[in-house]
């Protein structure tokens, strides 16, 4: 019996599916016997063990749960021989040492390719020595759209090397990609976030593409990040990691990765125009007159064009009438949620902090309402969801993938995104609009309007500029100075039908070596934050105390390196 092997023990009149984590002498007491080994393969291995642990700490979750994370849907079989074609020669670019490294096997200091475009042909130069050396590769995407187009490229080239592993699969599908993909050197698995927890005959190579995608974590406990994982995973199982997009984490740049630009561009994404909102006279409405201009033009020059606005979850940014000067919270500085109080940090507003006016104009809407009013400037039948496929879609940043190429975007509320109640919020927006940006292949004549308040803010500077690197560094400072991730770690611990008393467990557990801010009211339940520099004996000691809380039949959500406070 191998580490990893699938059991079935009894338990309480039953039995259950077990996972042997040890093999090897010692007493048997307390154990319980093994009636049965369920499936042909290991779903883990001993150093693949390693990081599932790490995770159970990491992630302040029962091992129990990690464990599962590794196995397919079905029972796993060993997958037939396939006979592999010839690997083609693909031409060497700017990862040929990445490439290189990976397939001698070993690990070699993770980098990060800052590419403008052809992440797939960047992908197929790099997978193709690893697979010639008889060695595997990783690919993570944020969607399965994207991992299906990405594994249909790949495929053209690789054949039958391609596994491809989404949720929009059967469980038979899934499991059988599995089997490929752990038993099979060689193979190129392809897939979203979840692939990260796959044991990999032979890995050589992890890629992930575009990091700080919010699909790459998991919202449910445990809230597992695509990145953390293959970080651990690179460090104990010594395989290469390679990063791709056009816009790093800050999480990223902190651990040192080394940053190679692809050849051929200067900027990362498009022409970007800034449209000053603060030069508009009060009550101008969502969209500015040079962006109804312009959208009058695209539409009669039959430009196919995309309105962006916040996804669900974001309030607009609202503007002093009197003044026109940004609203913002006096002691934060973040951009308010409508109300009297700030959602970030729960103070007063009061009036306007520049001129003392109390009546302020919303700058942002949802996709219902900017429908309505770009459809009144360019009439109703121009203007539509990315469903209704016209010359003129409006969406959030999930319909981006299913947009297609545009010839010109326009973001329509940027300040709204700059300015969110989160500390990522900077961040975030830029990343968005890049991702908006992305929508426009190169060649002249196509660019992105930006509406702002704000045209000299750090963000809106870098979107000018088609690159990322000197904000996201500057951010990094910030972040270090306030002792917000990843220079600190946060946790938020959500129980929804506690007693009054957790509040007292949780602050027992964490004791003096971090700050505890709550409990917050939250829908059902309470919400605590907590906040310092190191959180791995928190971690340790929160386990028991999460799981006393769960055994009282409360429920309890662990948000480790939350996105949203």
């Amino acid at each position: 019996m191998l580490v990893g092997s699938i059991v079935r023990v009894p338990l309480g009149g039953r039995k259950v599916r077990g996972y042997v984590t040890e093999v090897g002498p010692g007493s048997q007491e307390g154990l319980k016997e093994i009636r049965a080994v369920s499936g042909e393969v290991p779903v883990f291995h001993p150093r693949l063990l390693e990081t599932l642990r790490w995770a159970a700490h990491h992630y302040v979750t029962p091992m129990a749960a990690m464990l599962g994370k590794a196995a397919p849907p079905n029972l796993p079989r060993l997958a037939p021989e396939i006979p592999w074609p010839d690997v083609p020669t693909i031409a060497g670019g700017p990862l040929t040492d990445v490439a290189s490294a990976a397939a001698r096997g070993g690990r070699s200091p993770a980098a990060y390719l800052l590419a403008a475009d052809d992440w797939n042909g960047h992908l197929a130069a790099v997978t193709a020595p690893v697979a010639a050396a008889g060695r595997s590769s990783l690919v993570v995407t944020a969607t399965g759209i994207e991992a299906a187009g990405t594994a249909s490229h790949l495929s053209r080239l690789f054949g039958p090397r391609v596994v491809l592993a989404t949720p929009d699969q059967t469980d038979q599908e899934l499991t059988t990609a599995w089997q490929q993909a752990a038993v099979t050197p060689g193979t190129i698995v392809v897939g979203t976030h979840r692939i990260a927890l796959w044991p990999v005959a032979c890995l050589g190579l992890a890629v992930i593409v575009e990091e700080g995608r919010r699909g790459m974590k998991d919202r449910q406990t445990p809230t597992i990040h695509a990145r953390e994982i293959l970080r651990t995973r690179a460090r104990i199982e010594r395989f290469g990691l390679l990063f791709i997009g056009r816009v790093p984490t800050t999480e990223v740049l902190r651990a040192g990765t080394e940053i190679i630009r692809a050849p051929g561009r200067n900027r990362m994404w498009q022409l970007v125009e800034v449209v000053d909102r603060g030069e508009d006279p009060p009550g101008s409405g969502l969209l500015t007159d040079r962006v109804r201009s312009a959208l009058r033009n695209a539409v009669a020059r039959q430009q196919r064009t995309f309105l962006f606005t916040h996804r669900h979850g974001y309030a607009s940014a609202s503007r002093c009438v009197r003044c026109r000067t940004l609203r913002r919270c006096r002691e934060c500085g973040s951009r308010p949620d409508p109300g009297v109080e700030c959602g970030r940090c729960g103070a007063s507003l009061g009036p306007c902090v520049n001129c003392g006016g109390r009546r302020f104009e919303p700058l942002g809407a949802g996709v219902g309402r900017v429908i309505e009013v770009a459809g009144q400037a360019l009439g109703a039948d121009a203007v539509g969801t990315v469903d209704q496929a016209r010359p003129v879609m409006v969406g959030t940043e999930r319909d981006l993938i299913r947009a297609g190429t545009m010839d010109l975007a326009v973001a329509v509320d940027a300040d709204g995104l700059i300015l969110g109640t989160n500390y990522r919020a900077a961040e975030e927006a830029l990343r968005s609009m890049v991702r908006l940006a992305g929508l426009l292949p190169f060649g002249r004549g196509k660019r992105l309007m930006v509406q702002t308040s704000q045209p000299k803010h750090p963000v809106i500077v870098s979107l000018r500029r088609g690159d990322p690197m000197d904000f996201l560094e500057s951010e990094l400072v910030e972040r270090e100075e306030l002792g917000l991730p990843p220079a600190g770690e946060l946790v938020v611990l959500e129980v929804r039908d506690g007693e009054p008393e957790f509040d007292r467990h949780i602050k027992e557990a964490v004791g003096s070596e971090a700050a505890v801010y709550g409990p917050a009211v939250v829908p059902r339940g309470l919400r605590w934050l907590i906040q310092g520099p190191r959180l791995s004996g928190v971690r340790s000691r929160l386990r028991p105390a999460v799981q006393q809380i769960r055994d009282s039949g409360a429920t309890v959500r662990v948000d480790a390196d939350p996105l949203d406070l």
